[in-house]
């Protein structure tokens, strides 16, 4: 199993920048797909995650009405729409896969892609 981020780079604080991420196969040979993202010196924090076939999404309170997560009508990548930026969204931001329902959470996940950094600066 591989995923593979890409979209990143940076961005002035208020602009928007959209994610995306390639998993090997297709995304319904997946139950949930997430996002998360870890900053310099802090935990790695979730983010937001779709689960297929129950068509639910979550979102952390932080990037609530700001980011939206979606997948494309293909079912082989999932986006992450990133709005109105801000300094603090500042992360490297990992796509990770499940086979099974689990919480958005990150040791909820077993299949990581490397990441793709984002930093809002001006």
């Amino acid at each position: 199993v591989s995923l593979v981020e890409s979209g990143g780079g940076l961005v002035q604080p208020g602009g928007s920048l959209r994610l995306s991420c390639t998993p090997s196969g297709s995304i319904s040979d997946y139950t949930a797909i997430g996002w998360f993202r870890q900053a310099p010196g802090k935990e790695r924090e979730e983010v937001s995650c779709i689960s297929f076939g129950y068509g639910t999404t979550n979102y952390s309170d932080s990037v609530k009405g700001r980011f939206t997560i979606s997948d494309d009508i293909a079912k082989t990548m999932v986006y992450l729409q990133m709005t109105n930026l801000k300094p603090e969204d500042t992360a490297v931001y990992y796509c990770a896969a499940s086979r099974i329902l689990v919480p958005c959470r990150p040791l909820e996940f077993d299949y990581w892609g490397q990441g793709t950094q984002v930093t809002v600066s001006s």
